[in-house]
């Protein structure tokens, strides 16, 4: 997830501790990149991780990773169930009042491997007709925070956020409700999961499991759930994430511009 969420992240790392009787640390002092990378070769074992690369991996035969649960995002809009948007977000003084508006701007987006950012956008334009380019400059980013400063100080014109990163991102610095303003919605789309690789013990797994479902009826482990605004976490399957496979089989030939 983004960097807003390490705290949390790092707050469920301790709730499961204390729960599971473990030692656990909490990897956050490297990149992404290099997080998947040690996920991918089993030193890290358990992370929270976009729906994409979740299919992906589940999909390479033999799979190494298996669900553990998806958060619920407490706000109404969520409607109880593990799902998300992407928020497309423009600066606020933007003559832009949709996402037909944004023929020919300039946008950004995380990084090619993301659903919300990127993913979900080549699907769209795909149910537009759109398949041959239609932004003008691109630029990838590296991460929604960083989309989100370049907006506002206009670098680029719009970019697709992911709708609990950019709500704890308003929570953490209330001065961007000035600065940005949402004129579109995707989705939903599946919540990023929580998952962890196969060969851990199968009586860890099942541990795993029961502590993050039940996290919201301990004291701490709600209290860690609330700092970014998640009710509780659901029990999710492999065919729960179908809608992102299917999304990324539509957009496979799919340009946002003419650059990439």
């Amino acid at each position: 997830m983004a960097p807003n969420a390490d705290d949390t992240c790092r707050a469920i790392a301790a709730y499961l501790a204390r729960t599971l009787d473990l030692r656990t640390e909490f990897v956050g002092d490297i990149s992404w990149r290099e997080r998947e990378r040690q996920f991918d070769t089993g030193e890290i074992q358990l992370c929270w991780l976009c729906g994409l690369p979740y299919v992906w991996k589940a999909d390479t035969p033999p799979p190494a990773i298996e669900l553990v649960a998806a958060p619920v995002m407490a706000a109404p809009r969520y409607s109880g169930l593990p799902r998300y948007f992407s928020d497309v977000v423009v600066h606020a003084q933007s003559p832009y009042q949709s996402f037909g508006d944004l023929r020919g701007a300039s946008w950004a987006y995380n990084e090619p491997n993301s659903h919300s950012g990127y993913n979900v956008v080549r699907h769209h334009l795909k149910r537009l007709g759109e398949s041959d380019g239609y932004f003008g400059d691109t630029i990838e980013s590296g991460a929604h925070q960083i989309s989100l400063r370049m907006i506002v100080n206009g670098e680029i014109d719009a970019a697709a956020i992911d709708s609990t990163v950019l709500e704890n991102e308003l929570a953490r610095e209330p001065q961007l409700k000035r600065d940005i303003r949402v004129i579109e919605e995707m989705g939903p789309s599946p919540m990023p999961p929580w998952v962890m690789r196969s060969n851990l013990p199968l009586a860890l797994k099942q541990a795993l499991r029961t502590a993050f479902l039940h996290m919201h009826h301990d004291d701490e482990g709600l209290k860690a759930l609330q700092s970014w605004g998640m009710a509780r976490f659901d029990s999710v399957d492999d065919v729960f994430y179908d809608p992102i496979r299917s999304m990324a089989a539509d957009a496979r030939n799919v340009r946002l511009s003419m650059q990439i």
